[in-house]
């Protein structure tokens, strides 16, 4: 059987789950790729770091040049974690001839289009199923199985960081602080968790997913996003006696005005199939013309389903389906304008959840409506709790739940009532999908 020489680049968690299929399934790899698919260089600048999974000798080099430099090397696998470093990489890989594997969301958000534009140039292809859901399949579906659509909208959850401590919250009554503890204890969190709590890695992932399912090219940078560690235990709380449970939610929708582009936590009612995602899942509802609503869930993340998605690419390289649908696609365009305009984020409209700290005497909730009212808001529902007689506390919770208004209206109007003498700081505000 003719063979195909592959090699990995960035031997940490994800390269080691990478190479133990490779090594361990190579038969039936070689069944789908029709090839015998042959690990010849793992490289990694450290060589002596403790591994989940200890190579055959001779395979791990810190020598980035040994693979460049061999012509009989046809893919390689670049893990890199760093975004800059694995731009580097990338751009050397394409330029000696080798087509690319990545799982760095971030390389391809920050930096699509230049290595798309060099892949291009040098007749290369590049493949990225792993960089947005890990083992789930997204990218395929959007990009493959649903071409006969026009898709209309995105619904996702896309962080499983963010998902395990929602749910450790929501099942458990756990402050956010302790459910974030408990994320990096098991391994989910990074020690600084900023880039995934704080919505960052959610907008990349919907960056990428916008620009595949509508051409949307946009910073992710300037997505409108707000993250899980504004979420307090009573936010939580409340949304299950309203009927909720509170999800970080990316969504793109197209509408006449334009793309809808955002990620916020966002109260999702239970029994739907976005509020019974658990643990450190995610989920992806896509909604096509044609087929109508989709619904894609399992790990988004972690050294298994990664690799199982970066092997397929792999196979898919080495098959020569990548090279068509590469060029077919022409993902990240040089010089092209998005071909769909972006919606002002003030004139979506949305249900919204409302937590305000107010003083407890009369009066406060006619100042409040009256402003909400001026704003034409209107309330839907409303939850205020009986305080103890012997309570020293001079502030009280009050939820309101709207009807559909416009986010613009809303945040002007929560300004306003900030201002007000009753209300005191912290409020909340969040989107609700029914």
């Amino acid at each position: 059987m003719e063979v195909a020489k592959v090699a990995i680049v960035g031997y940490g968690t994800i390269g080691s789950g990478v190479a133990r299929l490779l090594l361990n399934n190579s038969e039936r790899i070689a069944r789908y790729a029709g090839k015998r698919v042959e690990l010849v260089r793992v490289v990694d600048p450290d060589l002596k770091r403790p591994r989940s999974y200890a190579l055959p000798p001779g395979l791990l080099t810190a020598d980035l040049d040994s693979v460049l430099d061999d012509p009989e090397i046809v893919a390689v696998m670049e893990l890199v974690g760093d975004a800059e470093s694995s731009r580097s990489v990338m751009l050397k890989l394409l330029d000696s001839g080798k087509d690319v594997i990545t799982a760095n969301k971030t390389l391809l958000a920050e930096h699509g289009a230049e290595i798309f534009k060099r892949a291009r140039r040098v007749g290369r292809s590049i493949a990225f199923e792993a960089a947005v859901t890990g083992g789930m399949p997204v990218v395929a579906a959007i990009t493959e199985c649903l071409t006969a659509n026009q898709i209309e909208s995105i619904h996702a959850i896309l962080n499983g960081t963010s998902n395990f401590i929602l749910t450790q919250m929501e099942e458990n009554d756990s402050e956010y602080a302790v459910a974030l503890a408990e994320a990096q204890q098991c391994g989910y969190a990074e020690a600084n968790p900023a880039l995934d709590v704080g919505g960052g890695d959610t907008a990349q992932k919907l960056a990428i997913l916008a620009h595949l399912a509508f051409g949307a090219r946009v910073d992710w940078h300037e997505i409108p996003r707000v993250g899980i560690d504004v979420v307090d235990i009573d936010d939580v709380r409340y949304a299950r006696e309203l009927g909720y449970t509170i999800k970080l939610l990316a969504v793109a929708e197209l509408v006449p005005e334009g793309l809808e582009l955002h990620v916020s936590p966002t109260l999702v009612r239970h029994g739907t199939p976005l509020a019974e995602v658990r643990g450190a899942y995610n989920a992806v509802r896509v909604v096509g013309d044609a087929v109508g609503r989709v619904f894609l869930h399992g790990l988004g993340a972690g050294q298994m389903p990664t690799a199982s998605a970066v092997v397929a690419d792999l196979i898919d390289t080495i098959i020569g389906r990548s090279a068509i649908s590469f060029r077919t696609l022409n993902f990240w365009p040089a010089d092209v304008e998005s071909p769909v305009p972006l919606r002002d984020p003030a004139k979506v409209p949305s249900r919204f959840y409302l937590r305000l700290n107010v003083d407890d005497r009369p009066n406060v909730m006619s100042e409040i409506t009256g402003i909400l009212g001026r704003h034409n808001i209107s309330i839907s529902s409303v939850i205020q709790h009986e305080t103890e007689e012997d309570s020293s506390s001079n502030a009280v919770p009050l939820v309101i739940m709207t009807h559909t208004s416009p986010k613009g209206d809303v945040a002007d109007a929560m300004k306003l009532i900030g201002q007000l003498a009753c209300v005191h700081p912290g409020s909340v505000r969040m989107r609700v999908r029914d």
